[in-house]
């Protein structure tokens, strides 16, 4: 297997990051990986002692958290591979599934982007490939009215299909993306405006733009907990997934729908979850809404001034 850059960006994900490590070292494809770990100011020590027997390590101090697409541009900017393996630090690879993802990568030459088929501890199948954000789409998840009108409004994600065989897809999730680099230098990576969520959508939807196709490759398994770095945080998480939800809006549809998104959050979204709290999670899970809506707030006319590109 010829050379990969792996770049994983890691945030206080504790023990999740040393078993990922040790997957990769234990995996078929491990003498050919180039691994960057870029830290974002952890605390939990997380980033010590990453040194793997046959594995290949580099390690990134920021002394702040810089957000994921930004430490993605910089892991990838270490390395010089033909292609780069963006991976979460809550993964962990099977001992084939990076060879069966390149192999699905270099089949065809118009193949920009691999994703893998995501499992959880149990073995079933995370729904993970995702359709193109219409403008449509983009308000009226905000509103849930996919949930409400759920045989008229397709989700986000393909629950329709169960991953089980390999086929073009129009976007892939972040947590495993495999893409070539001369695509990658061409799209300018990751847009940094997305300090988390919706990079990943985002760069696909450029992906395809440029011509290239986002594959999905069901022989490719990989582990993945999910959000295994952003539990404890609940209130930035929803805050950052609400802000970038609107930012993809105003990038690829324009200001009208970055409105109608942020009007969808502070008018439906954001009350139902703050409803949903006060029943079922008590005041802590009730002020951590209230925070992200207060974020939101805070945060929106910025969004409004700030020119798409």
């Amino acid at each position: 297997m010829t050379p990969l850059d792996v770049v994983i960006v890691n945030w206080n994900a504790g023990p999740q990051l040393a078993a990922c490590l040790s997957s990769l070292a234990a995996c078929d494809a491990a003498a050919a990986l180039r691994v960057v770990v870029v830290d974002n100011a952890s605390t939990d020590g997380s980033a010590e002692g990453l040194e793997r027997p046959g594995l290949s390590v580099t390690v990134l101090r920021n002394a702040e958290n810089l957000g994921f697409a930004r430490a993605c541009n910089q892991g990838a900017a270490v390395g010089s591979a033909d292609a780069i393996l963006f991976l979460n630090p809550d993964t962990e690879v099977s001992r084939d599934g990076i060879g069966e993802a390149r192999a699905v990568l270099e089949a065809q030459g118009r193949t920009g982007i691999v994703g893998a088929r995501l499992v959880d501890e149990a073995g079933h199948t995370h729904r993970t490939c995702a359709r193109t954000p219409t403008a449509f789409s983009l308000v009226a998840h905000t509103l849930f009215l996919d949930r409400l009108l759920p045989g008229r409004i397709p989700p986000h994600f393909r629950l329709d299909w169960d991953h089980a065989d390999t086929r073009p897809v129009d976007a892939v999730m972040g947590a495993f993306l495999m893409i070539r680099r001369p695509l990658f230098t061409r799209l300018g990576g990751f847009d940094e405006r997305f300090f988390v969520y919706w990079e990943d959508a985002d760069l696909c939807t450029r992906t395809g733009r440029a011509g290239f196709a986002v594959c999905h490759a069901a022989r490719a398994v990989i582990r993945h907990r999910g959000q295994g770095t952003t539990e404890g945080v609940k209130d930035r998480r929803l805050f950052y997934f609400l802000r970038a939800q609107a930012l993809y809006g105003q990038k690829h549809h324009g200001t009208a729908v970055l409105l109608g998104v942020l009007a969808a959050a502070f008018a439906v979204n954001l009350p139902v979850r703050l409803l949903r709290a006060l029943l079922r999670g008590g005041p802590g899970e009730a002020g951590a809404v209230l925070r992200a809506g207060r974020w939101l707030a805070v945060a929106a006319p910025k969004l409004l001034t700030r020119r798409p590109s």
